[in-house]
């Protein structure tokens, strides 16, 4: 079988800024210490991978940018420029396209010249609203610094998104009540809410082992986050996809979106991942992790791509229902049967039947208990 590009999926740019002022120690995302740092070889062998992207892609229309990482709020507000106006060079950034960028409180200072660069959208990292917790996920800002950010970048962008972090070791219900609420009501556009997870790579695993302190245990974490659900939707913030809340539907992340829809996406820097339709083959991609390695294999190719696997019909069906079923809306059936597949009709007239599954004639989605529990239904009814 050959694929082709389905724009309707959407084509995204993600740019990942592996630098990091301080690494958490919940994180085990490809990130490195900045510490004094030459970062312009890594800046121009991304735009180089970005033209090594375009002779593979072919002409397209970007919907939409995203800067990830790391910490792209270390980024100069004149590199953030270069990169968007080279991505619209290549291919052409589509008229009112969203262009988020991550940023730490700290990084304020630069958010005027980061919306003057083309950037309208911002996810601030807060994590928390409590300065004792800030210190214990190793965070360098406090509870006022992230009001402040806040307060600076609903001046600057059209939209503003918060991520916060619960089911934290030995947090209560009521505190994560008073935290959340807390956060309701600072009027931001977008929430990220997610449950504290412990990372293999992560400092915070070494941290259990030894037992410095015992993660939330399962029971409490759904509890929490049927609680996130319920104080969001009672706020105006309906869940969209399993971690994620919006004031309204042009508040969601479209970026995401062509994730969960498994659309196609450029990935560049060091540990990125890409997704390619092209020349009928559907392609998985992955940049290689540390700095150097990228910036030598960009030197070497043109693009910093340490493999690219073609995805079978096989892995894109099991992919599409796996992200697709992320979202509150799900997915159509047809994103399966396209490509030759089926699901599990036994597995899934048992889960309906309990409440986890809601199927019309042409599409499937989870309900609110069906998500507490979204990887083990993708594997009963996957094909």
């Amino acid at each position: 079988m050959e694929f082709d590009f389905d724009p309707g999926r959407g084509f995204g740019v993600y740019v990942h800024w592996p630098y990091c002022a301080r690494v958490c120690p919940y994180c085990d995302f490809n990130v490195y210490a900045a510490k004094n740092r030459d970062t312009a070889p890594l800046l121009d062998a991304i735009l180089v991978d970005l033209g090594g992207w375009r002779e593979r892609s072919g002409a397209r229309r970007v919907d939409t940018v995203f800067f990830g990482g790391g910490t792209p709020s270390l980024l100069a507000g004149e590199d953030v420029s270069r990169l968007l106006q080279h991505i619209d060079k290549l291919w052409g950034i589509a008229s009112g396209a969203e262009t988020t960028l991550e940023a730490n409180p700290d990084d304020r200072s630069r958010f005027v010249d980061f919306a003057a660069a083309g950037v309208n959208r911002l996810s601030l990292g807060v994590q928390s609203l409590d300065d004792q917790v800030l210190k214990f996920l190793g965070r360098t800002h406090s509870a006022a610094d992230a009001r402040a950010s806040l307060s600076v970048a609903q001046n600057q962008f059209a939209s503003v998104s918060l991520d916060l972090i619960y089911a934290r070791p030995e947090q209560t219900a009521a505190q994560w009540r008073a935290e959340l609420g807390e956060a309701l009501k600072l009027g931001a556009d977008h929430l990220s809410l997610y449950e504290l997870t412990i990372e293999p790579g992560a400092a915070f695993a070494r941290a259990v082992r030894r037992g410095d302190w015992t993660p939330a245990d399962d029971e409490h974490a759904a509890d929490l986050y049927e609680t996130t659900d319920e104080m969001c939707a009672a706020s105006g913030y309906p869940i969209y996809e399993i971690s994620n809340h919006a004031s309204s539907p042009r508040h969601q992340s479209k970026h995401n979106r062509i994730y969960w829809r498994s659309g196609d996406w450029v990935g560049v820097g060091p540990g990125a991942h890409g997704r390619l339709t092209a020349s009928g083959q559907r392609l998985a991609i992955e940049a290689a992790e540390r700095p150097n390695t990228y910036i030598d294999a960009v030197r070497r190719t043109g693009v910093g791509w340490a493999s690219s696997e073609s995805l079978s019909a096989l892995d894109q069906a099991r992919e599409r229902l796996s992200m697709g079923l992320r979202l509150v809306d799900g997915l159509a059936l047809a994103d399966i049967s396209s490509l030759g597949y089926g699901l599990d009709e036994s597995a899934l007239s048992e889960l309906a039947a309990l409440g986890l599954v809601r199927r019309s004639e042409t599409g499937i989605a989870l309900t609110p208990k069906g998500r507490l529990t979204a990887d083990r239904i993708v594997e009963m009814i996957s094909p």
